[in-house]
């Protein structure tokens, strides 16, 4: 099958999914042509992610591929608090590539993640490389004119907050290297937690909002409410636990494994928190915390103290890390590819936040500051990092009303 052949396969397929009435033209065309609404600004992002650098195909399945090519579009969507509606992807595939099923799975996966959000796939390229697989995502949704918001408006005095849990991606990486691989029954795209904030709430929805109340947190659920939360006997002092239920060893590792490989984007979360005006300033957490908190507090020109007795880590990454030498605070810290979202609240609209959207709730960890850099105040010493700096102290994070 050539590169036209599989263009109109495409096509054909995209036909009969559910898309926008605003696409006047779509695959088919030299590009696409989007009605646009008075009133509302378009938000365009766009990743790439290359072979050998982001992503490495013998321990990634090419469904899990599509899913993430769109997922982590989705995610700098989500922290504009912007509606996403329309993707183009381009993808470039060596021969021994192009002549297996790896298109086929690889677009199973992100137009499943397409309908769940109610993206429409409105266009994009397909090509042969030398010897890597080369992907590119673009983006396209929308905001109230004026409402997008901004790493750059946070403000001294805002609490910072973070969605889901942390560390889980990153050490899902670390077992990915040290030899660990996903499940076939998993490669298919079915999660261990099945039906647990997936985004499949109406909050994606075009026309409406409607907060989610499912009492349960794709990472698992937070045990205790933010205000009660700290050093308890039997956790690694200095750090929060959110998880769900005791699990077998295996289940956890399947668990971070496709925390890695098949990140939730919290649309739904920032689409209430951008129409609702509640986020000051927002990023998504997809280089680590303290990389993503130092881009927002360079941008506002402001610091930042963050408590670590407040860090939401994944429960599965404290109940492995401690027979594979590996610290979960750092990897809640600087580890990458959460892609949850970081997010600053001015503390008279704190009152007003949901506790849990999409099932998925959120956590306090700190305060914007006058003073320039981030400081992280822990109960245990971490390894040197460039932008954070550790102080041994207690301070009690605002609680979430």
């Amino acid at each position: 099958m050539n590169e036209f052949d599989f263009i109109q396969r495409l096509r054909d397929q995209t036909r009969s999914r559910k898309h926008s009435s605003r696409l006047v033209k779509g695959i088919g065309d030299d590009a696409s042509v989007i009605s646009q609404l008075a009133g509302r600004a378009v938000v365009v992002t766009t990743d790439l992610l290359a072979e050998g650098i982001d992503f490495y195909r013998e321990a990634t399945p090419p469904r899990l591929l599509g899913h993430k090519a769109l997922a982590v579009s989705l995610s700098d969507m989500a922290a504009m608090g912007a509606r996403p509606l329309w993707s183009l992807v381009s993808i470039g595939l060596p021969d021994d590539v192009w002549n297996d099923t790896f298109k086929d799975e690889f677009f199973e996966g992100y137009l499943a993640l397409a309908d769940e959000y109610g993206v429409t796939l409105s266009g994009g390229d397909v090509s042969r490389t030398l010897q890597q697989i080369v992907i590119d995502s673009i983006l396209l949704g929308e905001v109230s004119s004026g409402a997008a918001v901004l790493r750059s408006t946070a403000q001294p005095g805002d609490q910072i907050y973070v969605t889901g849990a942390l560390g889980g991606a990153a050490a899902g990486l670390k077992l990915m290297e040290m030899g660990a691989r996903v499940s076939r029954q998993e490669a298919g795209g079915r999660l261990p937690e099945e039906g647990e904030g997936r985004g499949t709430s109406p909050t994606v929805r075009e026309d409406t909002i409607v907060r989610g109340t499912s009492p349960t947190v794709r990472e698992g659920s937070l045990s205790e409410p933010p205000a009660d939360r700290g050093p308890q006997a039997g956790r690694p002092l200095g750090v929060a636990v959110a998880g769900g239920p005791g699990r077998s060893e295996e289940d956890s590792i399947q668990t971070l494994l496709l925390r890695h490989l098949r990140p939730s984007p919290r649309v739904g979360w920032g689409i209430v928190l951008g129409e609702e005006r509640l986020a000051g300033a927002m990023i998504d957490i997809s280089d680590g915390l303290s990389s993503d908190l130092a881009h927002l507090c360079r941008e506002s020109n402001v610091g930042a103290l963050i408590q670590s007795a407040q860090l939401p880590i994944d429960k599965d990454v404290i109940k492995l890390c401690g027979r594979r030498a590996l610290d979960p605070l750092a990897l809640a810290l600087h580890g990458g590819e959460d892609f949850e979202l970081l997010f600053t609240v001015h503390p008279e609209n704190a009152a007003r936040l949901p506790k849990r959207v999409d099932g998925v709730a959120i956590s306090c960890i700190g305060e914007i500051t006058n003073e320039p850099g981030q400081r992280v105040r822990a109960f245990q010493n971490l390894r040197h990092s460039p932008v954070l700096r550790i102080e041994v102290a207690v301070m009690p994070c605002k609680a979430i009303p």
